[in-house]
This record gives structure tokens, sequence and C-alpha cells, in this order.
């Protein structure tokens, strides 16, 4: 154990439980808490119930939606719900500042089941490795965090300040969670969420909002299309304008973004289009994501994207006459930072260092909305350090290693010991 580590931070490090944390992980991906279901709620509950029996103070409540939605500030969602749960746990007692250990419970339908092996939420185990839909994004950060409350507790540390667990719904779709959380009250003097990050400090996400484009057609016979107009034809100068929007978008990156190919990428998800085999399209429907640039006000990017499908529309004689019509549907992910040279990051740097050892990890930023942003509008400092690879995230392959949830838990538990203050 490196010098730097007190005798109080030595005893919670040495009660991170790796085997509870694998029982753990197994058990949080065996939960489908897919955004806006049943499971998500049932999540919170047994989060809830988990956090209770470590003897924190746990807020679990249920929001009211139509309040939240109705607030200016909402980010929006996507998922359909009829419910959503807020919770939060405090350990007791304490007078100094406040961490917030982050992280969302929610996670994305697994999709084409053909291309998993075996059911995404039957956690497979090939040795460090677990396997699952939100292995990673994000089961493996809650995981961490509960691993290192349970071992600041099990040390018999006695905190000066205090360590607040904050486990959100709906972060996939907008952030109604974590929104709703900080409106409910719960804050905190800085935060660190454990969305998988590879390794290193991410203290700055783009932003990214979703857009739907219409595009009108005229129909007829399939075997008299001359007579009609293809909405599927129409929309194809609005695509080759946005791949020209992405290319000057992109043209210059801040320094926290430079190592990605596309920093703020514009992806079409979806298109859907017609409504018979024999007939001519009448109506385009193209649904995407524009990202957001680091600093940039949301509004602004918004009117980039609906001034370059205007331009193409008017460089179109169909277009011209019968426009597109753009809406933004959806969750709202403006971008958000860590303020520059806040002593955040190199308190995870150096918690990293002593606990578990290695070159110093690196700052960077990341090219997809998160919460993070929520936070830093509240005036919380905030970054993203957690365990597992987002290139991973989202897809059949998801995964990560067990050791390294352990290597973030142990980090943590030196973070907050640092940042709380011990009596």
């Amino acid at each position: 154990m490196t010098p730097a580590v007190s005798a109080e931070e030595a005893a919670a490090l040495a009660a991170v439980d790796e085997e509870a944390v694998s029982r753990m992980l197994l058990e949080l991906v065996a939960i489908p808490s897919v955004t806006g279901s049943a499971a998500e709620s049932e999540m919170q509950h047994h989060l809830a119930g988990h956090l209770d029996r470590l003897g924190l103070d746990v807020d679990l409540w249920s929001m009211d939606l139509p309040a939240l939605r109705a607030h200016p500030g909402f980010p929006g969602t996507e998922a359909p719900r009829d419910e959503a749960w807020g919770l939060a746990a405090t350990t007791p007692g304490g007078h100094g500042p406040t961490m917030i250990l982050q992280g969302h419970v929610d996670v994305v339908p697994p999709g084409d089941l053909r291309q998993w092996e075996g059911d995404p939420f039957t956690p497979r185990v090939v040795g460090d490795l677990v396997h699952g839909r939100g292995a990673c994004d994000m089961k493996a950060g809650l995981v961490a965090n509960l691993a290192a409350l349970a071992a600041i507790r099990a040390g018999g540390v006695r905190l000066r300040g205090r360590v607040a667990a904050h486990c959100v719904v709906g972060e996939e779709d907008g952030g109604l969670g974590a929104f709703g959380t900080l409106q409910r009250g719960h804050t905190g003097d800085a935060c660190i969420i454990t969305e998988p990050t590879g390794g290193t400090l991410v203290t700055a996400n783009a932003g990214a909002l979703t857009f739907r484009i219409e595009v009108p057609g005229r129909a007829t016979h399939a075997s008299t299309r001359d007579a009609g107009v293809s909405a599927i034809d129409a929309y194809a100068p609005v695509h080759r304008a946005l791949a020209r929007l992405e290319a000057r978008r992109n043209a210059s990156a801040h320094p926290l973004m430079a190592e990605y190919p596309v920093p703020y990428a514009l992806c079409v998800g979806t298109l859907r289009a017609g409504s018979w085999a024999s007939s001519v399209p009448d109506c385009l429907v193209a649904e995407g994501r524009l990202g957001v640039r680091l600093g940039e006000d949301p509004a602004e990017a918004i009117a980039d994207f609906e001034n370059c499908v205007a331009e193409a529309c008017a460089d179109d004689p169909w277009l011209r006459a019968h426009p597109a019509v753009v809406t933004w549907p959806g969750g709202r992910f403006a971008s958000g930072r860590l303020p520059a040279d806040h002593p955040l990051s190199e308190l995870v740097r150096g918690a990293h260092a002593d606990a578990v050892g290695g070159p110093s990890i690196r700052e960077r930023g990341a090219p997809y909305g998160s919460d993070l942003r929520l936070y830093a509008a509240a005036d919380i400092p905030t970054l993203q350090f957690g365990p597992g690879d987002v290139r991973l995230a989202h897809g059949p392959r998801e995964q990560v290693s067990v050791s390294e949830v352990v290597a973030v838990a142990r980090t943590l538990v030196l973070a907050v010991l640092r940042s709380v203050g011990t009596r």
C-alpha cells in the first residue's frame, strides 16, 4: 500500500469485496430495466432495499411526470412511460461537503436477439468478463458506486461530510431521472458519474438532439409512377445536404474532442416511407440525432440544421413548393463540461494512482450526451469515470471486466474519503 494512503483509507480499501461485486453485477444485469419499462421501476425498488441495508437515509419517490414535463427545463423523453421512480440515498449525519456518486439504471432494448449469444438478460460469465445488456452501460458503474459505499461503511470510517447515491431512470432518452432528482432538491458539492469511460477521465460531453424530417411526395399507382412524386426520391437531396452539414460542423473541434474522427455526429437512424408496395410513397419520415458541439447553445444547433434543410428544399423544384418539415421530438442533450482546472480531476486522478497504480489516467471529452450536463447546469462540478468501454454499449457484445469494476470502486473509495473528509 502506498504511504500516501492513511490508515482509515487502507481499512476502507481492504473492505472492497470482489466476490460481492461479481454477485451484484450478475444480479443487476438479470433485471431487464429497459427505459420506461416496469423492470426499470423494479430496479429502483431493488436498489432502494440495498441502500437501506447499507444504513443510508433513502428517498424513494414516484415522480410527478406532468409537473416535470411542464417545467421549462425539462430535458425531453422518447420512450413511452406511465411512471418514473426517483432514488437518492445519503450517508447519515455529517456536516461537511457532499460527494454524489451517480448512475442510471435504465438500459436500451437488446435489438436483434439473433446477434446475441444467449438471452441478453441472462448474464454470461467468461473468465473475468460478464456479458449481457447493461453490463457496462451502466450496471457496472452502479455496482462500483454501491461497492464503494459498502466498503466505506464496512471499514468503519466516520465521515465528516456525506456521500449521496443518485440512482436515476430515463438517462438513455433524455435524463428525466437526473432532472427529477435535482428538482427534488438532492444536490451536492461534486459528482462522479460512473459511465463507462475506458480508463479515462471524461470531463466534457457533446450534446445530442433528436430530429424528425417529414418529406412529402405525391401518391399514385406504381405502374404510372411518372404521374406521382416519390417521397424517397424527394428526400435524397436533403440527405446529401445533411452529409455536408455534418462535415462542416466537424471541421474543427475542441481539443478535448480531437481524438474522435467525428466528434459531433449527425446520423439518420430511421427511415419510414409509403404504405403499399405498389404505390408511389407520398410521405417519408426520417429521424435521427444531431450532435451539439461543446459549448454550443442547442438553439444554435437547431437553427443550423433547419437552415440546412430549408436551403436543400429551396434548391429542389419539388421541395421548393412542398418543403420538408423539421420537428424536434425526444431527448435534448445540451453539451456539458467540468470547469477547466477544477480540482475534481486531480482528486480522482490521485485516488486512482494510490488505489490502483499504473499510469496516470488521461482526460478527454465524449461525443455523446449524458447526465453530466444536468449536474453541471445545477452548478455541481461533475465528471465521468467508470468501468467498461462505451464502444461495446448498446450492442450484442456488451461486456465488462469484474476486475475493472473493482478498480473503479477502489478509486471511488479514496475519492470520496478525500473529498468529504473523515473524523
